[in-house]
């Protein structure tokens, strides 16, 4: 077997990733190659010792510097009943933001105490569910949903978080930050009194503290330091006009990963550290007992342990200009890159351990122009048949999937110890057109 110093962009790709004698990619001991045969292409494949390990590291690093902290996975990052019923096995709390992902979760007997939810948007029939399954947190994004909340609540009381907006930049993609003032998420400053003031005072709620979130796929400490700062700050100022002590603090997830070899991100210690030292901190300046601290990783635990698989068919070069590599997916099935410039990075899967002879550009099969996975990429020589396999793919490429052109949604596997396990058969023309009427 080659290991990752030998082919240096394996670091990106699932942990247990690395290339057998014949030079083809292997996950999990599966041989990517014989699982495109096996299951077709597209394809998505999760190495399963990579989510566990990173399920169980969350929750050491955390609880090792601040006990009382509750790993609570993003289930919009990737959220089918397998990784569900993965994320429960292993411990976690769930974050859900829709009637469909509670449904989800509930299919798989998760625990509903354990069971948050945020949104900004949260229908009717959304909070009459999340109240009947007494769910762990509804957090309340804004006065309207406070209103519907008290009434829909009824005799029942029900457990809540306040989302406020701390107005901090993270300094992230404009489409993933969500923690400045000029957001769809969150109370804004001039609503908070209002909204403590409101919650407190209705008898069928039970307000225990606050939650923000920042944006996604961030690598600096400051923004999340400047936020917890701006959110103790506010809890003491609670205390001393209300009385109340504030029980929990959510500061979401966003953690930044690596998908390219130029960038790093902290590592998860780096994080906790930064983390638990600043509540500890504040709450000693400002006499606050220290809350229970809620994380919220999403992309953190299922981005690097997801790799899509594609065929490659036509192979178009421009002279002078470009050589276009194209695959039988797209933007239909990952569409990061279309939609806020992702980066990725690629490697052949039968040639995993050949040299990068060409640059060429990964297009999808799609029929937009914008339809490219990778604008530019040096590789081994590519023909047509060949495997490609396209890091960083677990988290957001499955849940932002679509049927365009009347594609077929690919199936999905988990693999470990040199087994594969199917947990999402590919959709057929018939799914697609089955609810169409004439």
């Amino acid at each position: 077997m080659t290991n990752k110093q030998d082919i240096p962009r394996l670091v990106l790709f699932p942990q247990t990733a690395e290339a057998d004698e014949k030079g083809h990619l292997v996950i999990g001991g599966c041989d990517c190659v014989a699982l495109a045969g096996e299951f077709g292409t597209p394809l998505y494949v999760f190495d399963e010792t990579d989510l566990r390990s990173r399920c169980a590291e969350f929750k050491t690093e955390f609880t090792q510097r601040y006990p009382d902290t509750t790993v609570c996975y993003s289930a919009k990052a990737f959220s089918t009943r397998a990784m569900l019923q993965l994320v429960k096995e292993e411990g976690l709390d769930l974050d859900v933001v829709s009637g469909g992902e509670l449904e989800i979760a509930r299919s798989v007997d998760f625990p509903m105490k354990s069971v948050h939810f945020p949104g900004n948007n949260k229908s009717v029939e959304e909070l009459e569910t999340a109240v009947q399954y007494g769910i762990g947190h509804i957090v309340v994004d804004n006065l309207h949903e406070l209103d519907m909340l008290i009434k829909i609540a009824g005799k029942k009381t029900v457990n809540i978080l306040l989302r406020l907006s701390p107005g901090i930049d993270a300094h992230t993609h404009a489409f993933t930050t969500t923690g400045i003032v000029d957001s769809k998420f969150g109370l804004t400053r001039s609503t908070w009194d209002e909204a403590v003031a409101t919650a407190l005072a209705a008898p069928n709620l039970n307000v225990d503290g606050l939650h923000f979130h920042i944006g996604s796929g961030i690598f600096e400490t400051e923004p999340y330091e400047k936020s917890i700062d701006v959110m103790l700050e506010y809890a003491s100022v609670i205390k001393q006009q209300h009385n109340f002590e504030t029980r929990v603090i959510s500061i979401g997830g966003g953690f930044g990963v690596q998908y390219t070899l130029d960038e790093t991100a902290p590592p998860v210690s780096t994080w906790a550290g930064v983390i638990a030292d600043k509540i500890t901190g504040r709450c000693r300046a400002l006499k606050l007992t220290p809350p229970r601290l809620i994380i919220e990783p999403g992309r953190a635990i299922a981005a690097r342990a997801g790799v899509a698989l594609y065929r490659v068919g036509v192979i178009k070069d421009i002279p002078g200009i470009r050589r276009y590599v194209c695959v039988d997916g797209g933007m239909g099935d990952n569409i990061r890159q279309p939609m806020y410039g992702a980066e990725l990075e690629a490697l052949v899967a039968n040639k995993a351990t050949a040299k990068d002879t060409d640059k060429v550009t990964i297009a999808g099969r799609y029929c937009e122009s914008g339809d490219v996975l990778i604008k530019e990429i040096s590789l081994p020589a590519v023909a047509t048949d060949d495997i490609l396999a396209i890091a960083g793919s677990g988290a957001y490429c499955v849940p932002l999937q679509s049927n365009y052109n009347a594609s077929c949604r690919p199936a999905i596997v988990f693999v470990r110890d040199g087994k594969a396990r199917l947990v999402r058969r590919r959709e057929t023309l018939q799914d697609i057109i089955r609810n169409d009427l004439i």
